[in-house]
């Protein structure tokens, strides 16, 4: 009898930049992809230790950020779109919603060479137009080196140009566009509100408190090399996940008096519900569902450009103990 090698993920590269949308060469955390059997996939994934946003952060343990792994797991479903899926390369895509779930804190720590990823993906519901697949929703799973570190639940469509400038045209048109609202970018919020170091990875300003709520201003800067790795003509997803995580932040110090130095995020889910402008300014309102068992905080947030709301979804952080947050010092 002749044995079957499985196939095995290569990580010897990056897989090309056009296949998830990226322009620099390292925003790709993507290696390789294989389908076994559709619409089942496995993805190598390697992710950086060091980065100018994912790794600008002063909390108390070193780990990949939460929203690098939310990034891989975007790519993931644009790759296996347009790999096996049959999505032109050139077709706009909407991000209509997603779920995130760190699974193991230890499993998201920086060890001291690049983790391994492998990155499980199947879809689970196909959007048609007459015969053609127009979107798909994917359940994902990533474990780094073997062991399970997140799962993310994503739903995404995408439409040639043409029908991209119609939709946006048709929802723009309503819009008081012009003058455009300048974003007070010099009003940032000290980045140690938001456990940040660097003021440029800061996305608010403006902070209010009142009652149960607090709300922020979203700072949209088209400059950043991250969170806009090249032009766009909306607010992007990678935006407004930084806007709730940080907004969810300054909430759990305000309404609980948690340091942010002291908490992670661990769940963060959104339903993006229309475009947000680059023209109009963006609010972000975060209110506290729960504190369960003293170590969770639990946050529904909204966000909204000029009454209109644009998304509106759940974070949920995690209070890190004082006994792992002596034992990454000493690991480092």
């Amino acid at each position: 009898m002749t044995a079957v090698l499985e196939p095995t993920l290569s990580y010897s590269s990056s897989i090309p930049r056009a296949h998830v949308h990226r322009a620099a060469i390292c925003e790709v955390f993507l290696t390789d992809i294989i389908c076994e059997s559709y619409p089942q996939f496995r993805l190598g994934v390697q992710l950086p230790r060091v980065h100018s946003y994912y790794s600008d952060h002063n909390i108390v343990v070193r780990q990949y950020d939460p929203l690098l792994l939310l990034e891989t797991f975007r790519q993931a479903s644009i790759l296996i779109s347009h790999r096996h899926v049959d999505a032109p390369l050139d077709a706009k895509f909407v991000f209509n919603a997603g779920a995130l779930e760190v699974v193991d804190l230890d499993a998201v720590r920086v060890g001291p060479a690049p983790a391994a990823g492998v990155l499980d993906a199947t879809i689970t519901a196909e959007k048609r137009r007459g015969a053609d697949i127009v979107g798909i929703t994917l359940a994902m799973t990533l474990a780094l080196d073997g062991s399970a570190a997140a799962t993310m639940s994503m739903t995404i469509q995408w439409m040639p140009g043409d029908a991209w400038d119609r939709l946006r045209q048709k929802g723009r048109a309503p819009l008081q566009l012009d003058p455009a609202r300048p974003h007070p970018l010099h009003e940032r919020v000290e980045p140690r509100e938001v456990a940040r170091h660097s003021f440029d990875n800061v996305v608010l300003s403006r902070i209010g408190v009142a009652g149960d709520t607090v709300r922020s201003q979203v700072l949209v800067d088209q400059a950043h090399p991250g969170l806009f790795d090249h032009p766009l003509d909306h607010v992007p997803g990678a935006v407004i996940f930084e806007a709730m995580r940080q907004t969810a932040l300054v909430a759990a110090h305000e309404l609980f008096g948690l340091s942010p130095r002291m908490l992670v995020l661990v769940g963060c889910d959104a339903v993006f519900e229309s475009f947000g402008e680059l023209e109009l300014p963006t609010d972000c309102a975060a209110v506290a569902e729960a504190e369960i068992c003293s170590r969770q905080v639990v946050l529904s947030v909204t966000l909204a450009q000029e009454g209109r709301q644009i998304a509106h979804g759940r974070v949920t952080l995690q209070r890190v103990s004082a006994s792992t947050a002596a034992l990454d010092r000493i690991v480092r």
